[in-house]
């Protein structure tokens, strides 16, 4: 097959999806590779119908690599996530909407296009969390505990593009991270980015069957089959802070070859990866990591670097 990955230069070097891009050209695939942040792209040219078999993005919210996957629908290619299910997360407060008219746990959310409107949200909601609506990785995340704080706030920065506030959920000061690639569950525990004193490392942990069948139900809701979301475990059950698409991975045991093998999968199925596998009873363990299936080795011509 012939993939076309789209990296912004942050992720240049970082094993996902380097390491996955590998493992695609070690089984006789071709990966060409577009740096949208970077590169003159001969968008006419590139994204022409049948120049490749799929399209993958992994660029920065708010990156210039999703209008190009988006250009690359838009003429039948096939776009791993679908390009309509990523803008429908990569917006957070479109994220939170649909979400919450869909039924999944996620909290009531505002949003303002600046700090000092955020003080209108009525003192009983505090504390909030306020980030950016295009944010990711968790930068210009706050725990505002008061009215008066975010007044304090607002008074020292400067628009920042589309806020999201959300009410702060209590909890035991660690998130859960759950990833799904192509229906296979995984789950990790770490230390919130809003409690940045405690420190306990990531670490791979059980999958509530609750938090199991969200997970599920988060990837039919927006369309997506490689993605993450994070959740907290709050006093009225699991709570679904955010939903991320072609996230980390990481304690996903063999990460890259598993992915690598969704994106085969999505590509040959023209994106889709078929009905949401049934929750198990009881707690989701992750799977053991098993062979990895190599397919058949072909010439191919190395893999452009545009």
């Amino acid at each position: 097959m012939r993939l076309c990955f789209l990296v912004e230069e942050q992720y240049r070097h970082d094993g996902m999806p380097v390491e996955v891009m590998g493992r695609l050209t070690d089984w006789g695939h071709r990966v060409d590779v577009v740096r949208p942040g970077s590169s003159l792209v001969p968008v006419s040219e590139a994204v022409r119908a049948g120049s490749h078999d799929a399209w993958v993005l992994k660029t920065v919210s708010g990156g210039p690599g999703l209008t190009l996957l988006e250009a690359a629908a838009a003429v039948g290619l096939t776009t791993v996530n679908d390009a309509r299910a990523i803008r429908g997360v990569r917006d957070k407060a479109l994220a939170a909407a649909i979400g919450r008219s869909r039924g999944l746990p996620v909290p009531v959310t505002w949003a303002a296009a600046r700090w000092q409107t955020l003080a209108e949200i009525p003192a009983a909601e505090f504390p909030l969390v306020v980030k950016p609506a295009a944010g990711s990785s968790g930068r210009g995340v706050h725990l505002v505990r008061t009215q008066e704080r975010l007044r304090e706030l607002a008074a020292n920065r400067a628009d920042e593009g589309l806020l999201i506030a959300q009410p702060y959920v209590r909890n035991p000061g660690t998130d859960l991270k759950v990833y799904s690639v192509a229906g296979e569950l995984y789950a990790t525990e770490r230390a919130s980015p809003l409690h940045p004193a405690r420190t306990a490392p990531e670490r791979r942990v059980a999958l509530p069957r609750e938090v199991a069948a969200i997970a599920a139900r988060v990837g039919e809701v927006y369309g997506l089959d490689l993605y993450g979301l994070d959740v907290l475990l709050g006093p009225d059950g699991p709570v679904v802070v955010d939903v991320n698409d072609f996230p980390s991975f990481r304690q996903v045991p063999d990460a890259a070859s598993r992915v690598a093998r969704a994106v085969l999968r999505l590509a040959r199925a023209g994106g889709a990866a078929g009905p949401t596998p049934a929750v198990p009873p009881g707690p989701v363990t992750a799977a053991q990591p098993g062979p990895v299936p190599m397919p058949v080795q072909i010439p191919v011509t190395a893999g452009e670097d545009r």
